[in-house]
């Protein structure tokens, strides 16, 4: 990658362990493309009200925005179904799904740039 990997903590301490993380998930988008020129992440909780301020129980919502040539691919991850809700309370499970669909839309941008660059020989 072009540029160091960029990641934001808000709402939340920031951690070692989820920066390590969140690297992984970046090292194995650049084996699908090697032309990533910058990526950044925010990991984040919300408060629900002013009258409950323990964002423990709170999920976490995951944005990823992706540098690639000519586009920039972005997933944000909100969850609203109440089944997605708990498991997001796990940062994990919330990074896992949220580079699981970066994974799919890099690959249609990568199948796209192929597909196009076919039709223009």
């Amino acid at each position: 990658m072009q540029n160091p990997v960029k990641i934001a903590f808000h709402g939340i301490d920031k951690s070692d362990a989820v920066e390590d993380r969140i690297r992984e998930k970046v090292a194995k988008l650049e084996q699908f493309f090697d032309r990533i020129t910058g990526c950044r992440v925010v990991v984040e909780r919300h408060h629900r009200s002013h009258s409950n301020l323990n964002t423990k129980d709170q999920p976490f919502h995951i944005s990823i925005i992706l540098e690639v040539p000519g586009e920039e691919l972005v997933v944000k991850r909100d969850p609203k179904d109440p089944a997605v809700l708990k498991d997001h309370e796990d940062v994990y499970i919330a990074l896992r799904d949220a580079f699981g669909v970066m994974e799919r839309r890099l690959k249609d941008y990568v199948q796209r740039r192929w597909r196009d660059a076919r039709h223009a020989s």
